[in-house]
């Protein structure tokens, strides 16, 4: 199939064979048809299969029509993160070469005077992330009512960043005739749910199974000691043996994102940190010289993980395995792209080794070791280390294992009672009292043998 057969428009068309583009890919011949229809669209697919493409090529075409008026877009694409945004915008500027489109973008970190003024121009079409667009619906800058084309982009990374309540509300704002096209790698419960919610009859496609990666992709594990020094010493060792062209190391937290890049830097890699503590204008200027080649190792939160197109990243090294295993097939998806052969090694400890067990259900595909694979027991051993005493390792009154200042404390026991101070009864019918022969083994009455000594306290007067 070619692009000529999906139903676009002869300016599209002319802007897809000068971006280069030949044939569409699985999602982009199956959804475009589709989305030229009016129709709702489902789309599952994995990462860097052209997703964008597949909403960008229909809106131009059916955008071509009608002009945008001052705070009222014409259609609306919401994104995750700041990055995918930028992204998305920059696929309009090349796809949408042959048309004089007003594109805004929406995002935090930047000023809004400047996203005003694109506003008040008129906007055809409305890229943003859900904080930054009702921060100007909030004052009154933005009204949605002439959306026409609704997109949610990465719909799955928008449930783990807590966007839903934004989404739902967003929702409500825009006319309910509308076309909506919803975008994600994983089909999570949550994901299907909003999707009942937000799409109106859609047409579910799936060019992938959910939550799969593509077979260009050698992916390995590493079993590595829990010691953060042994373990970056393991990662740097990895990384020496490799043939790297580029990489993105992966960190749970941002925290670890920052020791690790200067931990790089020490040992001579050339190496940038990217997460979301960093303002807009430092995390594009990182992205520009990683996608440049100024800067070859590229330590990062999973504000890196999602739809960033980076052309051509020969290696992903988890450093840390992924807390959702969802989050594993989008981490890898940064390697292996466009038919590209890809290279993906995960540090594991022995604390990690159920979540590595997680992320080989989800993928549905056996990961092999390289090198010797964990002792067997290894969880059950370091969870018993960590967790104290269940009838095992160091009680809590010994050695190292005992808080500060635990020692001079008291057992519980030899505190003296607490008086409670008796409450005044309402006055009301006495319910009469049941003897204690009445409790027979088997039949509770009331409190039972045991009365608490506070009852047994006489009123006062």
């Amino acid at each position: 199939m070619k692009f000529q057969d999906l139903g676009l428009s002869e300016k599209v068309l002319s802007a897809v064979t000068q971006a280069g583009y030949e044939t569409p890919t699985p999602i982009q011949a199956q959804a475009i048809p589709v989305a030229m229809k009016g129709r709702d669209v489902l789309g599952i697919a994995q990462t860097g299969t052209g997703k964008t493409a597949s909403f960008v090529l229909p809106m131009l075409t059916l955008l071509e029509r009608g002009r945008a008026r001052a705070r009222m877009p014409r259609s609306l694409i919401l994104e995750p993160t700041r990055e995918l945004a930028a992204q998305v915008v920059n696929e309009f500027e090349a796809l949408g070469a042959m048309h004089k489109l007003n594109v805004a973008l929406l995002i935090g970190g930047v000023s809004f005077d400047e996203q005003n003024r694109k506003l008040d121009r008129g906007a055809d079409v409305l890229i943003a992330t859900p904080g930054r667009l009702l921060d100007h619906f909030g004052r009154g800058k933005l009204l949605l009512t002439g959306v026409e084309i609704f997109v949610i982009d990465e719909a799955d990374r928008m449930l783990d960043m807590g966007f839903i309540p934004d989404m739902e509300r967003i929702s409500s704002l825009i006319p309910p005739r509308r076309q909506t096209l919803f975008f994600s790698a994983t089909m999570p419960a949550e994901i299907k749910r909003l999707a009942n919610t937000f799409l109106n009859n859609p047409e579910r496609i799936e060019a992938s199974p959910p939550s799969s990666t593509v077979d260009t992709i050698e992916q390995v594990l590493c079993y590595t000691p829990s010691d953060p020094k042994e373990k970056r010493a393991a990662l740097r060792k990895l990384m020496e043996k490799q043939d790297v062209k580029n990489a993105i190391v992966f960190c749970n937290r941002k925290r670890d994102v920052a020791i690790l890049h200067r931990s790089l830097v020490k040992h001579g890699f050339n190496a940038e940190a990217l997460h979301g503590d960093l303002d807009q204008h430092q995390r594009t200027a990182t992205l520009a010289a990683f996608r440049n080649g100024d800067v070859t190792f590229l330590a990062a939160s999973d504000v890196a993980a999602r739809g960033l197109d980076i052309p051509e990243v020969s290696h992903i090294f988890n450093y840390d395995v992924p807390v959702h295993p969802e989050d594993y097939v989008h981490r890898i998806g940064r390697t292996g792209r466009a038919g590209h052969k890809g290279y993906a090694a995960t540090l594991v400890t022995s604390q990690e080794i159920r979540a590595i067990a997680a992320i080989k259900k989800l993928v549905r595909k056996e990961i092999d070791w390289l090198g010797d694979p964990p002792p067997s027991g290894s969880d059950d051993g370091d969870s018993r280390r960590r967790g104290g005493s269940r009838g095992h390792g160091r009680s809590r009154g010994s050695g190292a294992g005992v808080r500060k200042g635990a020692g001079n404390r008291k057992p519980a026991s030899s505190k003296p009672p607490v008086k409670e101070k008796p409450q005044k009864k309402k006055p009301g019918p006495r319910r009469e009292s049941v003897p204690r022969e009445a409790n027979k083994p088997g039949k509770t009455v009331g409190l039972g043998d045991h009365v608490p000594d506070f009852l047994k306290r006489p009123n006062k007067p």
